[in-house]
Protein backbone atom coordinates (compact mmCIF):
# COMPACT_ATOMS: atom_id res chain seq x y z
CA UNK A 1 0.00 0.00 0.00
CA UNK A 2 2.79 2.43 1.06
CA UNK A 3 4.69 1.86 -2.60
CA UNK A 4 1.22 2.65 -4.41
CA UNK A 5 0.84 5.74 -2.31
CA UNK A 6 4.44 6.60 -3.06
CA UNK A 7 4.08 6.20 -6.52
CA UNK A 8 0.94 8.26 -6.53
CA UNK A 9 3.33 11.16 -4.98
CA UNK A 10 6.26 11.15 -7.28
CA UNK A 11 4.58 10.98 -10.61
CA UNK A 12 3.23 14.35 -11.76
CA UNK A 13 -0.50 15.09 -11.97
CA UNK A 14 -0.99 11.80 -9.99
CA UNK A 15 -2.27 13.61 -7.03
CA UNK A 16 -5.50 14.48 -9.10
CA UNK A 17 -6.28 10.81 -10.15
CA UNK A 18 -9.05 8.61 -9.70
CA UNK A 19 -7.63 5.78 -10.21
CA UNK A 20 -4.43 3.69 -10.73
CA UNK A 21 -5.45 2.35 -14.46
CA UNK A 22 -7.56 2.75 -17.24
CA UNK A 23 -8.28 -0.15 -19.15
CA UNK A 24 -9.63 -0.56 -22.51
CA UNK A 25 -10.19 -4.10 -24.08
CA UNK A 26 -10.62 -4.06 -28.53
CA UNK A 27 -12.16 -7.37 -29.11
CA UNK A 28 -11.95 -8.40 -32.88
CA UNK A 29 -14.81 -8.86 -34.87
CA UNK A 30 -13.51 -8.95 -38.27
CA UNK A 31 -14.64 -11.27 -41.03
CA UNK A 32 -12.22 -14.04 -39.88
CA UNK A 33 -13.68 -14.33 -36.59
CA UNK A 34 -17.08 -16.23 -37.13
CA UNK A 35 -19.72 -16.87 -34.64
CA UNK A 36 -18.31 -19.88 -32.34
CA UNK A 37 -14.89 -18.02 -32.59
CA UNK A 38 -16.70 -14.48 -31.18
CA UNK A 39 -18.68 -17.12 -28.47
CA UNK A 40 -15.49 -18.30 -27.15
CA UNK A 41 -13.98 -14.74 -27.31
CA UNK A 42 -17.01 -12.97 -25.36
CA UNK A 43 -16.76 -15.87 -22.63
CA UNK A 44 -12.69 -16.14 -22.58
CA UNK A 45 -12.87 -12.33 -21.28
CA UNK A 46 -15.88 -12.97 -19.02
CA UNK A 47 -14.58 -15.94 -17.56
CA UNK A 48 -10.81 -13.84 -17.35
CA UNK A 49 -12.26 -10.92 -15.36
CA UNK A 50 -13.84 -13.06 -12.75
CA UNK A 51 -11.34 -15.48 -12.47
CA UNK A 52 -9.51 -15.51 -8.53
CA UNK A 53 -6.15 -14.14 -9.96
CA UNK A 54 -8.08 -11.37 -11.87
CA UNK A 55 -9.70 -10.38 -9.39
CA UNK A 56 -7.03 -10.40 -6.67
CA UNK A 57 -5.13 -8.25 -9.36
CA UNK A 58 -8.23 -5.85 -9.59
CA UNK A 59 -8.08 -5.16 -5.63
CA UNK A 60 -4.28 -5.50 -4.90
CA UNK A 61 -4.64 -1.93 -3.37
CA UNK A 62 -7.01 0.61 -2.77
CA UNK A 63 -7.09 2.68 -5.98
CA UNK A 64 -9.58 1.24 -8.20
CA UNK A 65 -9.48 0.39 -12.13
CA UNK A 66 -11.35 2.30 -14.90
CA UNK A 67 -12.56 -0.60 -17.45
CA UNK A 68 -14.02 -0.28 -21.16
CA UNK A 69 -14.28 -2.71 -23.93
CA UNK A 70 -14.94 -2.13 -27.52
CA UNK A 71 -15.82 -4.16 -30.59
CA UNK A 72 -14.00 -3.51 -33.63
CA UNK A 73 -13.85 -4.63 -37.61
CA UNK A 74 -13.65 -2.44 -40.89
CA UNK A 75 -13.08 1.16 -40.91
CA UNK A 76 -16.41 2.53 -39.36
CA UNK A 77 -16.95 -0.53 -37.47
CA UNK A 78 -16.25 0.02 -33.78
CA UNK A 79 -19.01 -0.67 -31.20
CA UNK A 80 -18.73 -0.16 -27.34
CA UNK A 81 -19.47 -2.95 -25.33
CA UNK A 82 -18.98 -1.60 -22.07
CA UNK A 83 -18.63 1.96 -21.23
CA UNK A 84 -15.97 3.49 -18.61
CA UNK A 85 -16.75 1.84 -15.52
CA UNK A 86 -15.02 2.12 -12.35
CA UNK A 87 -14.10 -1.19 -10.93
CA UNK A 88 -14.41 0.01 -7.07
CA UNK A 89 -16.14 -3.22 -5.49
CA UNK A 90 -16.21 -6.59 -6.59
CA UNK A 91 -19.96 -5.92 -7.26
CA UNK A 92 -18.73 -3.55 -10.17
CA UNK A 93 -16.57 -6.08 -11.62
CA UNK A 94 -19.28 -8.57 -11.57
CA UNK A 95 -21.59 -6.43 -13.37
CA UNK A 96 -18.89 -5.40 -15.99
CA UNK A 97 -18.24 -9.00 -16.67
CA UNK A 98 -21.86 -9.71 -17.13
CA UNK A 99 -22.59 -6.59 -19.02
CA UNK A 100 -19.50 -8.37 -21.64
CA UNK A 101 -21.31 -11.62 -21.26
CA UNK A 102 -25.03 -10.15 -22.30
CA UNK A 103 -23.74 -8.51 -25.40
CA UNK A 104 -24.20 -9.08 -28.73
CA UNK A 105 -21.69 -9.08 -32.18
CA UNK A 106 -22.51 -5.80 -33.59
CA UNK A 107 -20.83 -6.70 -37.42
CA UNK A 108 -19.68 -9.98 -38.81
CA UNK A 109 -18.50 -9.25 -42.41
CA UNK A 110 -16.03 -6.37 -42.38
CA UNK A 111 -12.19 -6.95 -43.06
CA UNK A 112 -9.29 -5.72 -40.25
CA UNK A 113 -8.78 -2.20 -40.05
CA UNK A 114 -6.53 -1.62 -37.37
CA UNK A 115 -5.33 1.50 -37.57
CA UNK A 116 -8.89 2.74 -37.28
CA UNK A 117 -9.28 0.68 -34.68
CA UNK A 118 -6.29 1.71 -32.65
CA UNK A 119 -7.47 5.68 -33.69
CA UNK A 120 -11.56 4.56 -32.06
CA UNK A 121 -9.38 3.24 -28.67
CA UNK A 122 -7.31 6.41 -28.42
CA UNK A 123 -10.60 8.28 -28.27
CA UNK A 124 -11.90 6.02 -25.29
CA UNK A 125 -8.49 6.50 -23.34
CA UNK A 126 -9.17 10.56 -23.96
CA UNK A 127 -12.48 10.45 -22.05
CA UNK A 128 -11.61 7.96 -19.85
CA UNK A 129 -11.43 8.85 -15.62
CA UNK A 130 -8.32 10.67 -14.88
CA UNK A 131 -5.71 7.74 -13.96
CA UNK A 132 -2.07 7.03 -13.44
CA UNK A 133 -1.49 4.80 -16.23
CA UNK A 134 -3.31 3.94 -19.57
CA UNK A 135 -3.34 0.91 -21.30
CA UNK A 136 -5.20 -0.38 -24.59
CA UNK A 137 -5.34 -3.87 -25.22
CA UNK A 138 -5.68 -5.10 -29.07
CA UNK A 139 -6.67 -8.24 -29.50
CA UNK A 140 -6.57 -9.76 -33.08
CA UNK A 141 -6.58 -13.34 -35.55
CA UNK A 142 -5.51 -11.02 -38.31
CA UNK A 143 -3.11 -8.35 -39.61
CA UNK A 144 -4.37 -4.99 -40.96
CA UNK A 145 -5.94 -5.57 -44.14
CA UNK A 146 -8.09 -2.13 -44.79
CA UNK A 147 -6.66 1.51 -44.45
CA UNK A 148 -3.60 2.65 -43.03
CA UNK A 149 -1.62 0.52 -40.79
CA UNK A 150 -0.54 0.91 -36.69
CA UNK A 151 2.38 2.33 -37.43
CA UNK A 152 0.52 5.33 -38.68
CA UNK A 153 -2.19 5.28 -36.20
CA UNK A 154 0.18 6.27 -33.50
CA UNK A 155 1.34 9.18 -35.52
CA UNK A 156 -1.87 10.34 -36.03
CA UNK A 157 -3.48 9.79 -32.55
CA UNK A 158 -3.02 10.74 -29.08
CA UNK A 159 -1.05 8.24 -27.98
CA UNK A 160 1.47 9.92 -26.23
CA UNK A 161 1.61 8.34 -22.18
CA UNK A 162 -0.30 5.18 -23.70
CA UNK A 163 0.87 1.72 -23.21
CA UNK A 164 -0.51 -0.27 -26.12
CA UNK A 165 -0.28 -4.85 -25.17
CA UNK A 166 -1.29 -6.91 -27.84
CA UNK A 167 -3.26 -10.57 -27.77
CA UNK A 168 -2.20 -12.60 -30.52
CA UNK A 169 -5.01 -15.19 -31.55
CA UNK A 170 -2.52 -17.72 -33.69
CA UNK A 171 -5.20 -19.99 -35.20
CA UNK A 172 -2.71 -20.35 -38.12
CA UNK A 173 -6.04 -20.29 -40.56
CA UNK A 174 -4.95 -18.32 -43.06
CA UNK A 175 -1.05 -18.71 -45.71
CA UNK A 176 -0.88 -15.03 -44.76
CA UNK A 177 -0.88 -14.82 -41.24
CA UNK A 178 2.38 -16.91 -41.18
CA UNK A 179 4.02 -13.25 -39.25
CA UNK A 180 1.05 -12.43 -37.48
CA UNK A 181 3.34 -13.05 -33.67
CA UNK A 182 6.17 -11.03 -35.35
CA UNK A 183 3.57 -8.23 -36.38
CA UNK A 184 1.99 -7.66 -32.99
CA UNK A 185 5.74 -7.69 -31.89
CA UNK A 186 7.20 -4.82 -34.16
CA UNK A 187 4.19 -2.97 -34.66
CA UNK A 188 1.08 -2.96 -32.34
CA UNK A 189 3.22 -3.47 -28.99
CA UNK A 190 3.76 -0.03 -27.93
CA UNK A 191 4.99 2.46 -25.07
CA UNK A 192 7.13 1.19 -22.35
CA UNK A 193 6.56 -2.24 -20.69
CA UNK A 194 4.39 -2.81 -23.72
CA UNK A 195 4.15 -6.90 -24.13
CA UNK A 196 2.33 -9.68 -26.67
CA UNK A 197 0.49 -12.47 -25.27
CA UNK A 198 -0.39 -15.24 -27.34
CA UNK A 199 -3.39 -17.32 -27.38
CA UNK A 200 -3.12 -20.62 -29.63
CA UNK A 201 -6.58 -20.53 -31.30
CA UNK A 202 -9.80 -19.31 -29.62
CA UNK A 203 -9.89 -22.06 -27.38
CA UNK A 204 -6.88 -20.74 -25.63
CA UNK A 205 -8.46 -17.47 -25.25
CA UNK A 206 -9.48 -17.33 -21.85
CA UNK A 207 -6.25 -18.29 -20.49
CA UNK A 208 -4.10 -15.64 -22.55
CA UNK A 209 -6.77 -13.06 -21.45
CA UNK A 210 -6.44 -14.56 -17.70
CA UNK A 211 -2.71 -13.82 -18.10
CA UNK A 212 -2.44 -10.26 -19.89
CA UNK A 213 -4.74 -9.30 -17.44
CA UNK A 214 -2.92 -10.56 -14.26
CA UNK A 215 0.34 -8.65 -15.89
CA UNK A 216 -1.78 -5.50 -16.52
CA UNK A 217 -3.65 -5.29 -13.12
CA UNK A 218 -0.82 -6.14 -11.28
CA UNK A 219 1.05 -2.46 -9.54
CA UNK A 220 4.10 -1.82 -10.63
CA UNK A 221 7.37 -1.47 -8.83
CA UNK A 222 8.24 2.56 -8.57
CA UNK A 223 11.22 2.03 -10.61
CA UNK A 224 9.09 0.44 -13.82
CA UNK A 225 6.70 4.02 -13.32
CA UNK A 226 9.57 6.06 -13.36
CA UNK A 227 12.29 4.75 -15.88
CA UNK A 228 12.31 3.20 -19.17
CA UNK A 229 11.85 4.77 -22.42
CA UNK A 230 8.74 4.67 -24.98
CA UNK A 231 8.96 1.81 -27.19
CA UNK A 232 6.71 3.11 -30.72
CA UNK A 233 6.67 -0.49 -31.85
Amino acid sequence: MKTAVLALMLVPGAAFAECRLALVLALDVSSSVDAQEDTLQRGGVVAALTSPEVVAAFFATDEPVALAVYEWSGRYNQEVVLDWTMIDSQAALVQAAETVAQSKRSHNDFPTAMGYALGFGAGMLARAPACLRHTLDMAGDGQNNEGFGPEEAYRAFPFQGVTVNGLVVNAADFEGEVGLIAFYQSQVRFGPGSFVEIAEGFEDYERAMRRKLERELTPPAIGSLMGGERNAG
